[in-house]
């Protein structure tokens, strides 16, 4: 259930990413729906977008949930909530901005994953992978649901996946965004709502995206 550096081949772009989910924040329904994508494809990591609840809920949210992820070899991280990631069971915790990562340090290492997200800029990203972040995630929507546009996601990868070691998460906010960012050298691709909110429900959706990749290595 590691998040850590691989050694990566001569040429990044060959590197065939492993999926990284990303829980809706509503908890009804949840176990049950998460359960079903984890069986359909492979996944290195689940980031638990905890309900707006007290901690002592949110805690035992956490808890229900860890068997089903950790039970499938993936890391279970928490979205936030660094201070409670222990009690929770979880692998670690996901941090919003340089601040948030680097107040969250001492808490989460070495013990758990410390991920980060929402950098604004490069050099933003070389800090918190310098302070010992387990990976950087690029184009992950902010809190209103809006990013960078997707040419901007993928140019970022390609930049971090030619020239850095600290693996990097794509967020992929559609199903077709999948290969580009497979191609562009994305150690992992986070999905969420473009798996929960898929009509065909998530196990389809996660089939799908299975497929997706499976298809860019082919072509790789």
């Amino acid at each position: 259930m590691s998040m850590a550096s691989r050694d990566k081949p001569a040429d990044p772009r060959r590197c065939v990413p492993r999926l990284y989910l990303v829980t809706p924040q509503d908890p009804a329904g949840l176990a049950q729906r998460l359960a079903q994508a984890l069986d359909a494809a492979d996944v290195a990591a689940v980031l638990l977008r905890l309900p707006q609840a007290d901690e002592r809920t949110q805690v035992n949210h956490a808890k229900a949930l860890a068997p089903t992820v950790q039970g499938k070899g993936a890391a279970l991280l928490l979205d936030g909530h660094p201070d409670l990631a222990a009690r929770a069971g979880a692998d670690g915790a996901h941090l919003s901005g340089i601040e948030a990562f680097m107040t969250a340090l001492a808490t989460l290492k070495p013990a758990r994953i410390a991920g980060c997200g929402r950098l604004a800029t490069r050099h933003d990203a070389m800090v918190v992978a310098e302070a010992g972040a387990d990976y950087v995630m690029f184009g992950e929507p902010d809190a209103a649901g809006r990013r960078p546009a997707f040419d901007a996601v993928a140019e970022r990868v390609a930049w971090w996946a030619e020239l850095f070691e600290t693996p990097c998460v794509g967020f992929a906010a559609s199903l077709e965004e999948l290969e580009p960012l497979a191609a562009a050298g994305a150690d992992f691709i986070a999905l969420g709502d473009c798996i929960f909110a898929d009509r065909r429900g998530g196990a389809a959706a996660m089939a799908e995206a299975a497929r997706r990749l499976a298809a860019a290595e082919t072509v790789a």
